[in-house]
């Protein structure tokens, strides 16, 4: 198990023990932090958005040109802005904190 620290819409963070694995919109999205994840990650939507925090976004690799792009296409994109479906979990992300945008 890794541990997430995720801050949801109203600043509360929350430590969620995540399997490793599966990617962090997989592991997030039935604990209701509004991430929608409506196209089954693949790359079709951004209803999974998340905001890594700065010091985590080296851990978390830098977005593919496909994912580029649909972040450019979203409102509130900031540079730590990914997509949650394209983040796997893995015990080198262990306290990997992030947010949900408001």
């Amino acid at each position: 198990m890794t541990t997430l620290y995720v801050r949801d819409a109203s600043g509360t963070q929350h430590r969620v023990d995540c399997k490793d694995g599966l990617s962090i919109m997989e592991a997030l999205r039935p604990l209701n932090f509004g991430i929608g994840g409506d196209c089954e990650g693949s790359i079709a939507c951004a209803t999974c958005h998340v905001w890594v925090d700065e010091p985590w976004i080296a851990s978390t690799g830098e977005p593919s040109e496909e994912e580029a792009s649909m972040l450019d296409c979203i409102f509130q994109v900031r540079p730590t802005s990914r997509l949650s479906c394209q983040i796997s979990v893995s015990p080198e992300l262990d306290g990997l904190c992030l947010s949900v945008p408001t």
